[in-house]
């Protein structure tokens, strides 16, 4: 486990805290858990400086320190730094791995989309990210789909951030799929995927 990684995240956070926003923000996002008040950009600011200063060695010491960040948590946002963690395995090397080996993984994925873990269901669900035209919708929509009852904020969320990441490239598409799911999606799921919507359509069309 990499203790100097999480004292300097744990520093960090508390020199960034907002108190003002904080009871905000935990309202808002209806959690037990206390915030710090530390936002999306300055958050993910600490997670890069931290990660560049102190690197994991290996897989186990990856998996040790996420799950010591996240269970214990005080506050919120530590939480979400180690979900920054999984995050950007799942967005980047899974999404590499998937262009490279599409059969093999497609399949793991879709092994993933019903695991146990709630992180190998998030990640099956968000490792086409920036794949745009590109992206395997039925693998898309397979991952999602056992997923839309799941109560769980980060799953629901990650079901918007997909849809949302396709909308830019395939509008259409999202909102066929809202529509004829608006029933089981959740409104989370709902507002993040169709979020730029107005902003797609407004955008100028290539010639």
């Amino acid at each position: 486990m990499n203790s100097r990684l999480l004292s300097t995240i744990r520093k960090e956070l508390e020199a960034a805290a907002n108190p003002e926003k904080a009871e905000g923000m935990k309202w808002y996002m209806k959690s037990e858990m206390p915030y710090r008040g530390v936002q999306t950009v300055p958050l993910r600011r600490i997670c890069k400086e931290a990660f560049a200063d102190h690197p994991l060695s290996d897989f186990g010491d990856w998996t040790e320190t996420v799950l010591e960040m996240w269970r214990r948590a005080k506050f919120r946002e530590e939480r979400y730094c180690a979900i920054e963690h999984v995050d950007n395995i799942a967005s980047h090397r899974l999404r590499e791995i998937l262009v490279r080996y599409p059969k093999g993984m497609a399949r793991r994925m879709r092994a993933w989309r019903s695991d146990r873990n709630m992180w190998k269901r998030r990640s099956s669900i968000i490792c086409q990210l920036r794949r745009g035209l590109d992206t395997d919708l039925d693998l898309l929509f397979d991952c999602i789909e056992p997923n839309l009852a799941d109560r769980e904020f980060f799953i629901r969320k990650a079901i918007g951030w997909a849809l949302r990441d396709l909308a830019w490239f395939d509008l259409d598409t999202v909102e066929t799929y809202v529509k004829e799911n608006q029933d089981r999606l959740s409104g989370l799921s709902k507002r993040e995927a169709l979020k730029n919507a107005e902003k797609i359509r407004a955008s100028p069309k290539e010639a």
